[in-house]
């Protein structure tokens, strides 16, 4: 943001700021056509709605029937709005700094308002409105200053010094205040002290000071007290109450992170006629060692006026401990702008591991995406246009190769094999060329991998990929074990997705979520939709996958045709009415106010909300056992890698935190993916840069760095191969490699090749004979992808001991969107009988591909099933493959509702229903609430039929 807009956004909140109606006190006047009985002004920010007096979501009053406004200023530059839960009304949506908007209602009745903006309610942004008899007044409350001696204490710092406290280190050398706007502050903020003076440790100019002020003891003559105190929501910003005999802290209150002071109160029955003190105490400089990242300017403590009270005082704005989140000081950060071998030298492994560098500017800069061949060598794509795509022929990207010849864990041979690429985000090699996620485009590039020389012009197969938000495009491009190129895509970047020159109709819409491209047919879908911008995908040994994502909760196992939860916006399906949740058991940052608020304080957590990058480790055997199948992921803001253990449950998986894999002790560092290679060692791309968000300004990121690092262990073993050599055979024992390396590879290589009768033979043989499931499973991959299963091998498959072989013969099965008559009889019988929530998962994936006038008898079995009502898949899955149902027969989906045993199912299909807005379905409707009737039991359902009822 350039200083004029900064400036004027400044100047907007500041004269608002100055406005006297900016109070969350109601201004009362004449009710007519056009005046307000009741305005109340609040700021807006992600820890929640805030009054003048400091109060946070403060519960806004009026009388029955009078005209209320309530408006909302920007207190950050974030999207907000306000919304009221009962009466559905809502604002405009705001955005910049300082901007502002309202809604205007008559109250009836008491309500909730709230932010509608994805995530902000569940972050706090929330509060009561009620309706009240009578006058709508604030009464003052009173106490008593402590004394000694016969005289009252200088608590209040009335005296306008600091008689009765002792000042230690810089912040209170000069701590006395008697202005408001305080000569110490921003002049924007309302102190609000009771009196003529306050103390501050440092106010927004001298925060970086540090230092502690303490009372002269004092007896607790009365069983509760109150102190005001506001600045920031700092572990080592803080008000102590200490016991003076024993130096015992019995209560503790930092400010709210706001500058007004608000009172707080101490509940001292239990220490009674004891001798206590006030310790004040400010260790925090807010001081930021991460280039981008402004001081803290609220890192000081304001206090003023301690009291005590004979009963608990009730204060309208008191600050409660609840709505506090006390953030721990900032994380250390050791290092910034090394050199890559002393960045390597930094970093903090596991016992038994090393890292060293592989390659560095000016060998490789801006490292954006890579992938390994056949040949174990890394085909990495330096970033130059990012974050502003050029004009068409005019970008900069380019990809280069590299090769360690000698295994010292160097790169030392490098070529360049392409230039003037365009927002290049995304790359993987083989079925005959090189595959480029380049917005607005999927490329191909046919290439000789002997020559490493493209053997024709680059080809646009998709084209309408968006660009809304460059760092949200499609990316993280992935060989499936099904033989698809898979992809991520963010939430913010709008796709149309089509070949070249498709028709609106025959494209489709992409703006969260995981799609796929089958390098042969040429058909794109998308596999799943929802989260937010993920920037990393891979499959586990089950052929699973999971992706790692930033803001909202960064695992999520993806199923095909599932539908997660988003960031923003709405899905495409109006009628999805819930998504599926993470699967983690954490998350990566402290606190309760957001992802945000826990940024460069969230060591202990695993560092922060933003993710980058994701590995299954299947490296093979030289690795300890521990880290296979564990998923690997960078922490952004943290500059550590974080892992996470994958564990079944029900039809999917729960993560939970594993200690952090490494430390890179470099605010510099941004490892954006990593990947096993032959020797089970793991290479991973760092796009080293000071600034760690994106911006659309190309002048904020360093465009001369960047980095290739190896982990390794102490037991891997460097080998040279090029399995591009070997015989088919050969690429079939491949699949039994203990590294997954070799297994992909081979795999691919084998589609490419086509289908071969001895590599089906021997690949069925492995299905058969091997007593691994994994192993069979990597063969039935590779029978697939080559062309070599049939119609009546999957059906075979159907019955086979081990619920991943029938999981995955479901979905192979249903690949071409049909399936025969004695395949769905067969999908029907496992509905009834299949004793595993998994293979009841993968038929209702598979449901979602076929016409719904196929789907009835299988989910009708499948919603009866009592034993998946708390899955964490299938209650949601399962509606999602009936919803389309309703338009087919109301009355039979009505009757599949009231079967289901799957919670909010029958609500789901009633509010489906009564969206039809047809004659039949609203007699439908009515014929079910006369079969219910009224009693306890569907009280729920009644109120819900009742009201889709009257809306006719």
């Amino acid at each position: 943001m350039n200083k004029s807009i900064r400036y004027f956004l400044g100047l907007v909140l500041s004269l608002f700021l100055s406005i006297p109606s900016y109070s969350f006190t109601p201004i009362s006047v004449h009710l007519d056509s056009t005046k307000i009985d009741f305005d109340y002004t609040l700021e807006a920010t992600m820890l929640g709605y805030f009054s003048k007096d400091g109060t946070r979501n403060p519960t806004l009053k009026a009388n029955k029937g009078k005209k209320v406004r309530i408006t909302i200023v920007n207190g950050e530059q974030m999207t907000h709005d306000i919304s009221m839960e009962k009466l559905g009304i809502k604002s405009a949506t705001i955005l910049d700094k300082g901007s502002s908007t309202s809604i205007t209602f008559i109250a009836q009745s008491s309500d909730t308002y709230f932010c509608s903006i994805p995530g902000h309610r569940a972050a706090g942004m929330v509060g009561k409105f009620e309706v009240v008899e009578g006058a709508i007044r604030t009464e003052l409350v009173k106490g008593v200053r402590p004394s000694k001696n016969g005289k009252a204490l200088n608590l209040n710092f009335e005296t306008g010094n600091l008689e009765d406290w002792k000042a230690e280190g810089d912040a209170f050398a000069s701590p006395i205040i008697n202005q408001d706007p305080s000569p110490l502050h921003d002049k924007t903020m309302k102190i609000g002290q009771e009196g003529t003076y306050f103390i501050s440790s440092g106010g927004t100019k001298n925060y970086a000071f540090t230092g502690t002020l303490s009372s002269v003891p004092f007896k607790v003559s009365q069983p509760f007290a109150s102190f005001w105190v506001s600045g920031g929501a700092l572990q080592d910003t803080r008000v102590e109450l200490v016991l003076a005999k024993s130096k015992k802290v019995i209560f503790s209150s930092t400010g709210q992170g706001r500058a007004t002071l608000q009172p707080v109160v101490a509940n001292l029955k239990p220490y009674l006629h004891q001798d206590i003190f006030i310790r004040i105490i400010d260790k925090e400089t807010g001081i930021t060692p991460i280039p981008y990242v402004a001081h803290d300017k609220l890192a000081h403590i304001n206090f003023d006026n301690f009291q005590f009270h004979t009963q608990r005082p009730n204060y309208p704005n008191e600050l409660k401990q609840k709505d506090i989140i006390i953030l721990p000081p900032l994380d250390p950060v050791l290092n910034a702008g090394l050199s890559g071998v002393k960045a390597a030298e930094a970093m903090t492994l596991p016992k038994g591991f090393k890292i060293n560098l592989a390659a560095a500017e000016p060998d490789v800069v801006r490292p954006i995406a890579f992938t390994i061949d056949a040949k174990g060598r890394l085909w990495v794509v330096e970033g130059h246009t990012y974050p502003v795509p050029a004009p068409e022929g005019q970008g900069k990207d380019r990809i280069l190769i590299f090769e360690d010849t000698d295994g010292n864990g160097t790169l030392d041979k490098r070529k360049v094999f392409m230039e003037g690429l365009n927002l290049v985000s995304g790359i993987e090699v083989g079925m005959g060329g090189v595959w480029l996620g380049a917005a607005p485009y999927l490329l191909f590039i046919p290439t000789d991998f002997q020559t490493d020389k493209p053997t024709g012009p680059v080809q646009k197969l998709l084209d309408g990929w968006g660009v809304h938000d460059t760092h949200e495009v499609l990316n993280s491009l992935r060989w499936g074990p099904d033989g698809w190129l898979y992809g991520n895509h963010g939430v913010f970047t709008h796709s149309n997705v089509g070949k070249p020159g498709a028709t609106d109709q025959e494209r489709t819409k992409i703006n969260a979520g995981v799609w796929r491209f089958h390098p042969t047919t040429h058909q794109f879908e998308v596999f799943a939709e929802g989260t937010s911008n993920p920037w990393g995908i891979d499959f586990n040994d089950y052929g699973h996958p999971f992706i790692t994502v930033c803001v909202i909760p960064h695992m999520f196992h993806i199923i095909q045709g599932a539908r997660y939860e988003r960031q923003a916006g709405k899905h495409f399906n109006p009628y999805t009415y819930e998504d599926i949740k993470t699967i983690a058991d954490h998350r990566h940052y402290v606190g309760d106010r957001g992802p945000h608020a826990g940024n460069f304080r969230s060591a202990s957590a695993g560092g922060g909300h933003a993710h980058a990058g994701a590995m299954i480790y299947l490296g093979g055997n030289s690795w300890p056992k521990e880290f296979r199948n564990n998923i690997f992921m960078n922490n952004i803001n943290g500059s550590r890698m974080n892992v996470d253990q994958l564990n079944r449950e029900g039809s999917g998986y729960i993560a939970s935190h594993k200690k952090d894999f490494i430390v890179m002790n470099d605010s510099w560092s941004q490892w954006l993916n990593f990947k096993y290679d032959p020797s089970g060692s793991v290479f991973a791309i760092d796009w080293y840069d000071k600034n760690q968000c994106h911006s659309s300004n190309p002048d904020v990121h360093d465009k001369t760095m960047g980095r290739i690092f190896k982990i390794s262990h102490e037991n891997d073993q460097w080998v040279q191969v090029d399995l591009t050599k070997a015989s088919d055979m050969d690429l079939v024992n491949y699949q039994l490699h203990a590294n997954e390396w070799y297994v992909r590879q081979a795999r691919t290589i084998l589609q490419e090749r086509g289908a071969n009768p001895k590599v089906h033979e021997a690949l069925k043989s492995i299905i058969d004979k091997n007593p691994d499931v994994t192993r069979k499973l990597r063969a039935l991959w590779t029978l697939h992808v080559t062309e070599g299963l049939t119609e009546k091998y999957l059906l075979a498959l159907l019955n086979h001991s081990d619920e991943n072989i029938r999981s995955w013969a479901i979905q192979l099965a249903a690949e071409k969107k049909q399936v025969s008559a004695d395949m769905l009889s067969q999908f029907e019988s496992l509905a009834r009988t299949d004793k595993s929530a998994q293979v009841r998962l993968y038929l209702v994936s598979a449901l979602l591909r076929l016409d719904p006038i196929k789907r009835w008898n299988v989910l009708d079995a499948l919603v009866q099933k009592t034993e998946d009502k708390t899955d964490h898949n299938l209650p949601l899955m399962l509606w999602y493959a009936a919803e389309p149902l309703a338009t087919l027969d109301v009355k039979r989906a009505i009757q599949l509702g009231q079967k289901s045993k799957m919670p909010k199912f029958l609500h789901y299909t009633i509010q489906r229903v009564a969206a039809l807005k047809t004659d039949e379905a609203m007699a439908s409707l009515k014929d079910l609430q006369s079969q219910l009737g009224h009693s306890h039991e569907n009280h729920e359902i009644s109120m819900l039929l009742d009201k889709v009822l009257s809306q006719k």
